[in-house]
């Protein structure tokens, strides 16, 4: 197997369930800081926090797929990604991600990586689908869709 049939990705903790992502997405892993409350926000857009000089939008995953935000505990951290589409550039091109821990670095390949159909997810929510890798079974997120609510919430605010 070449290094071209590999691809690293971060497995990044959520309350309940774990995200999948391009290693390449993610810029930084910050400590918690509480965040600047946006007026009239749905629940999922939790605010902005300051990162590199500026503010940037942090979200609940959780919330944006329609379940309660999680707690704030000792573990929570802040995934700061990078934006993939046009629409992220009306938050200066990042936006964070609420985490209950620290990403795992792993190695996917074919053989590790198989489809799971076992779930489906509404239109609006911001999962493309679901994955099987050996005892995980963590999602991988729409950035196209998270980019385009993040974006909306933020014009209106």
């Amino acid at each position: 197997m070449s290094a071209a049939d590999e691809l690293y990705c971060l497995l990044v903790p959520l309350s309940e369930e774990r995200l999948l992502l391009p290693r390449a997405c993610v810029t930084e892993v910050v400590n918690y800081q509480a965040p600047a409350p946006m007026e009239s926000a749905p629940p999922w857009y939790l605010g902005t926090v300051a990162w590199g000089g500026r503010r940037v939008p942090l979200v609940s995953f959780e919330a944006a797929c329609g379940r309660n935000p999680p707690r704030v505990s000792g573990r929570t951290r802040i995934v700061v990604m990078q934006g993939i589409t046009a629409r992220s550039e009306a938050v200066g091109g990042h936006f964070a991600v609420l985490t209950q821990g620290f990403p795992q670095l792993v190695r996917l390949s074919r053989d590790v990586v198989h489809s799971d159909e076992s779930r489906v997810f509404g239109e609006r929510v911001p999962v493309l689908c679901q994955v099987r890798m050996i005892n995980e079974y963590p999602l991988v997120p729409d950035f196209e869709r998270l980019e385009q609510m993040i974006a909306e919430e933020t014009r209106a605010a």
